[in-house]
């Protein structure tokens, strides 16, 4: 049987994951991430509403600009393994913005799949209503949001509550990698 969280396209035994995002992105929290996936095996596809390539950032200078594989229309949750949502303010806001992002979240949560956001990148839980009783972690002017929305937010380099796995910033990266890595293979 095919293994369910591989795309028809790509090896049935292959694990794919969804980067979420749009222009703004915090350039080292999407392209970090998605390195250490790619090393580990891991087909990685940057999925967002817009074609082409999304600009990213580092801090509020300009960065490199990074291929869109899929847009939400060409997307499906059900081809993912997990949803990885970088931060950016700008790109955090815009997302929680996309109906489709929202939804493709949803699902992916409905499925118990994990979901990993550091920094703005998890505005789009909140937006999406998935924040209630759970712990998180975030860029800390986040952490009236995700009380409001029901959430419990705590300072730490990464917390893993249940399928999601959150960040505060990109010195975070390398134990945001290491247990997004773990989830993957226990999910496997």
């Amino acid at each position: 049987m095919a293994n369910p969280s591989a795309t028809s396209s790509h090896s049935s035994s292959q694990l794919c994951v969804a980067i979420l995002a749009t222009d703004g992105f915090e350039q080292a929290e999407l392209l970090e991430p998605k390195k250490a996936l790619e090393a580990a095996g891991v087909k990685v596809d940057v999925i967002s509403a817009k074609a082409g390539s999304l600009q990213g950032f580092k801090h509020v200078d300009k960065g490199e600009q990074v291929k869109v594989d899929k847009t939400f229309d060409q997307a499906h949750q059900e081809d993912y393994a997990a949803v990885l949502l970088p931060g950016g303010v700008v790109n955090g806001d815009a997302m929680r913005l996309v109906p489709e992002a929202v939804k493709f979240v949803q699902q992916a949560d409905a499925a118990h799949k994990p979901i990993a956001a550091i920094c703005h990148g998890g505005w789009l839980l909140i937006s999406a209503g998935l924040a209630k009783d759970r712990t998180v972690t975030s860029w800390p002017s986040l952490q009236d949001d995700f009380k409001n929305a029901g959430g419990k937010w705590v300072d730490r380099e990464v917390v893993q509550d249940d399928n999601f796995i959150t960040s505060r910033k990109p010195d975070d990266i390398p134990a945001f990698n290491k247990t997004l890595l773990a989830a993957l293979k226990k999910a496997a």
